[in-house]
């Protein structure tokens, strides 16, 4: 595992490789960005959206969160992180494209599933439980048909949770105007670690389909 001072022997391996490989475009970046994609993924280390889709510098413009989550619009006071690069992305960037993409063994959505985040351990903030708390209406039904526990049940709630991330998507006016007239496309994606295969959700069946 690296420390602090191995990406910092990183870094200097990218400044003498890859940053000086492409100047140009670094050059360019310098003036401005204006990436066509938006993509919405987990914090999880092992699922680096510019890793999985082989993106280049500039390529996509990534916001990433526990369990990938979107809140549903709202205009209360408080700090909307995702709202505001949501926001920015759309109506300053205007990226064409918007993309969730979930993950397997997701550990943000398994919390959700298990519910052994609510407040339970000694000085916890809540912020996690009140996030994930955004699957609690999804995850009853997961319960009932599969219970808590084991990978069919996880598997379904990260699946849900991408569904979640989308109809809280289509809430924000920005996105609901820009979706209406064409100028905007959500895609729901899943990421399954443990065989590198990516999945695309097919909205008129609900199903994730593995890409070719």
């Amino acid at each position: 595992m690296k420390s602090f001072s191995d990406l910092i022997d990183g870094y200097r391996n990218f400044r003498k490789n890859s940053w000086s490989a492409q100047r140009e475009r670094w050059s360019q970046l310098a003036e401005g960005q204006s990436p066509q994609v938006m993509v919405i993924a987990c914090s999880d280390s092992r699922a680096d959206p510019m890793q999985i889709f082989d993106a280049a510098p500039g390529e996509i413009f990534v916001v990433r969160n526990v369990a990938a989550m979107v809140p549903p619009f709202e205009t209360t006071p408080g700090h909307h992180g995702v709202s505001a690069a949501l926001e920015f992305a759309i109506q300053f960037l205007k990226v064409r494209e918007v993309v969730v993409m979930g993950h397997g063994f997701c550990g943000g959505c398994k919390a959700a599933l298990t519910q052994d985040l609510h407040g339970t351990e000694p000085g916890s903030g809540g912020f996690i439980a009140n996030w994930i708390a955004m699957l609690d209406e999804v995850r009853e039904p997961i319960a009932a048909k599969l219970g808590t526990d084991g990978r069919e049940a996880e598997r379904a709630m990260e699946h849900a949770a991408v569904k979640v991330s989308l109809a809280n998507l289509r809430t924000f006016p920005c996105v609901q105007e820009k979706e209406g007239d064409g100028s905007l496309r959500l895609y729901g994606a899943f990421f399954a670690i443990s065989d590198g295969v990516l999945h695309l959700l097919d909205e008129r069946t609900g199903e994730f389909k593995p890409t070719d």
